[in-house]
């Protein structure tokens, strides 16, 4: 574990506690180096799932990557971060109890641009301008029209 101030890998747990709803546990972390202390939360892995990418590589499903990527659009809107993590749990379950072994990112993506749309246009729009690569204002002018005659 990283520290998120200076980069550190040596720290040290000082408490740790159940979540219960999440079947996770709370850690609060000081770095050895620079003394900052922060939180880290730790799951239980229910689905072994792989992600398929875009370039064919491979890796291991992580929720904590899906929260980020879904958090980064949501910044400053009025999307708590227990609705993130819910949307990210769901994503993870969906492919998990359909038996997927593997998945491909690009859906997941859809997943999250599908969750976003029914919740926060904006944060919609911010994700799927990355996710869709828009190349210049037309592509966004476009996206948000097609909201627009669909709302």
């Amino acid at each position: 574990m990283n520290c998120p101030n200076c980069g550190c890998t040596e720290n040290k747990v000082i408490d740790s506690r159940h979540i219960d709803k999440d079947n996770g546990i709370r850690r609060r972390r000081e770095c050895i180096k620079c003394n900052k202390r922060f939180t880290t939360y730790e799951y239980i892995t229910l689905y072994n799932v792989s992600v398929i990418k875009s370039d064919g590589s491979r890796e291991e499903f992580n929720r904590d990557k899906l929260i980020r990527s879904i958090k980064l659009p949501c910044t400053k809107r009025p999307i708590s971060i227990d609705k993130i993590i819910r949307i990210a749990k769901d994503i993870e379950a969906k492919f998990g109890k359909d038996g997927y072994s593997e998945v491909k990112s690009s859906l997941i993506g859809e997943e999250v641009i599908n969750r976003l749309k029914k919740i926060d246009q904006v944060a919609y729009i911010r994700f799927a301008s990355i996710y869709h690569e828009f190349k210049d204002v037309t592509e966004f002018k476009n996206e948000i029209d097609n909201i627009e005659k669909n709302t």
